[in-house]
């Protein structure tokens, strides 16, 4: 299955990097983006394994960390397209193809 993400998902994992970052240090920052990756691997794999959501998409909860990712499967391609903070209001990014 082939991956594409969306320009936003990959700014909300740039926000989130930077975030720990900033306040935790390098290490969780780097523990949270090897979290993402793991969950990416997971779902490329397994693309029925998330929850489903509005419009086809699913979600699927990083462990660690209050954050899940959403995402669409269509065809071969498996598409992320945000990656939002359990906080941040539900409807965050729903607007992304």
């Amino acid at each position: 299955m082939k991956r594409s993400m969306h320009a936003g998902a990959s700014q909300d994992v740039a926000n989130a990097v930077d975030f720990y970052t900033q306040s935790a240090g390098v290490h969780i920052a780097t523990r949270f983006l090897n979290e993402f990756e793991r969950v990416a691997r997971l779902i490329i794999d397994n693309p029925g394994f998330g929850t489903p959501t509005k419009l086809g998409k699913r979600a699927y909860p990083l462990h660690g960390f209050p954050y899940s990712v959403v995402y669409s499967a269509k065809g071969d391609t498996l598409r992320f397209l945000v990656v939002r903070h359990q906080r941040q209001t539900p409807g965050f990014g729903s607007g992304r193809h």
